[in-house]
Protein backbone atom coordinates (compact mmCIF):
# COMPACT_ATOMS: atom_id res chain seq x y z
CA UNK A 1 0.00 0.00 0.00
CA UNK A 2 2.54 2.27 0.55
CA UNK A 3 4.47 1.73 -2.58
CA UNK A 4 1.07 2.92 -4.53
CA UNK A 5 0.73 5.76 -2.12
CA UNK A 6 4.10 6.77 -3.08
CA UNK A 7 3.37 6.82 -6.68
CA UNK A 8 0.27 8.22 -6.63
CA UNK A 9 2.22 11.26 -4.75
CA UNK A 10 4.73 11.15 -7.32
CA UNK A 11 2.12 11.50 -9.90
CA UNK A 12 -0.15 14.22 -7.99
CA UNK A 13 3.12 16.26 -7.75
CA UNK A 14 4.04 15.67 -11.79
CA UNK A 15 0.69 16.58 -12.82
CA UNK A 16 0.76 19.57 -10.35
CA UNK A 17 3.40 21.00 -12.24
CA UNK A 18 2.95 20.29 -15.84
CA UNK A 19 -0.80 21.29 -15.28
CA UNK A 20 0.50 24.85 -14.13
CA UNK A 21 2.68 25.04 -16.90
CA UNK A 22 0.48 24.03 -19.33
CA UNK A 23 -2.26 26.81 -17.76
CA UNK A 24 -0.11 29.39 -17.90
CA UNK A 25 0.80 28.51 -21.79
CA UNK A 26 -2.87 29.49 -22.90
CA UNK A 27 -3.64 33.30 -24.25
CA UNK A 28 -5.13 35.88 -22.19
CA UNK A 29 -8.71 36.21 -23.43
CA UNK A 30 -8.96 39.51 -20.79
CA UNK A 31 -7.73 42.48 -19.21
CA UNK A 32 -6.69 40.33 -15.71
CA UNK A 33 -3.11 39.34 -15.32
CA UNK A 34 -1.85 37.68 -18.23
CA UNK A 35 -2.32 42.15 -20.30
CA UNK A 36 0.17 42.70 -16.91
CA UNK A 37 2.96 40.19 -17.90
CA UNK A 38 2.53 41.42 -21.73
CA UNK A 39 -0.19 38.88 -22.88
CA UNK A 40 -1.98 41.78 -24.25
CA UNK A 41 0.23 43.26 -26.36
CA UNK A 42 0.07 41.82 -29.90
CA UNK A 43 -2.96 39.39 -31.35
CA UNK A 44 -0.40 38.43 -33.85
CA UNK A 45 2.26 36.62 -31.38
CA UNK A 46 -0.74 34.31 -30.71
CA UNK A 47 -1.12 30.72 -31.34
CA UNK A 48 -2.63 28.96 -34.58
CA UNK A 49 -6.28 27.97 -33.91
CA UNK A 50 -4.88 24.45 -34.02
CA UNK A 51 -2.15 24.99 -31.68
CA UNK A 52 -4.82 26.38 -28.97
CA UNK A 53 -7.16 23.50 -29.65
CA UNK A 54 -4.74 20.67 -28.76
CA UNK A 55 -3.32 22.86 -25.64
CA UNK A 56 -6.82 23.05 -24.44
CA UNK A 57 -7.38 19.29 -24.84
CA UNK A 58 -4.10 18.14 -23.35
CA UNK A 59 -4.80 20.69 -20.60
CA UNK A 60 -8.19 18.90 -20.12
CA UNK A 61 -6.90 15.16 -20.35
CA UNK A 62 -4.35 16.33 -17.72
CA UNK A 63 -6.52 17.91 -15.21
CA UNK A 64 -9.06 15.17 -15.10
CA UNK A 65 -5.68 12.67 -14.56
CA UNK A 66 -4.22 14.91 -11.97
CA UNK A 67 -8.08 15.02 -10.43
CA UNK A 68 -8.43 11.10 -10.38
CA UNK A 69 -5.17 10.92 -8.94
CA UNK A 70 -6.15 13.00 -5.93
CA UNK A 71 -9.09 11.16 -5.26
CA UNK A 72 -7.17 8.06 -5.60
CA UNK A 73 -4.66 9.41 -3.33
CA UNK A 74 -7.54 9.94 -0.27
CA UNK A 75 -9.07 6.94 -1.22
CA UNK A 76 -5.73 4.78 -0.44
CA UNK A 77 -4.89 7.14 2.75
CA UNK A 78 -8.52 6.50 4.03
CA UNK A 79 -8.37 2.74 3.35
CA UNK A 80 -4.80 1.99 4.35
CA UNK A 81 -5.44 2.36 7.89
CA UNK A 82 -8.70 -0.32 7.42
CA UNK A 83 -6.04 -3.60 6.03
Amino acid sequence: MQILEFVLQVLLGITSLLLTLLILLHKGRGGGLSDMFGGGMSSTMGSSGLAERNLNRFTVVLALLWFLSIVALGLVTKFSGLV
